[in-house]
């Protein structure tokens, strides 16, 4: 059985399920995972580490939305 953990997003307080995945997390958030950068507690986290990043209790999240210019 999976419990709720809180964590910071964008300065809000969220929860979610315990041992999510950064990707699956911002999909129920609403973020498009292929158009948004992350900072996970402070450094950026490269796209390559998100399938092994496990949301941890009182994570800080920002996610910030890339918007393409022409």
């Amino acid at each position: 059985m999976s419990h709720e953990i809180m964590l910071q997003v964008n300065g809000e307080t969220q929860s979610c399920a315990s041992q999510t995945l950064l990707p699956d997390l911002l999909q129920q958030l609403g973020f498009n995972p292929r158009l948004v950068a992350v900072e996970y507690n402070g450094e950026i986290l490269h796209r390559q580490f998100w399938q092994q990043t496990t949301i941890q209790p009182g994570d800080r999240l920002e996610v910030v939305t890339i918007v393409g210019g022409g």
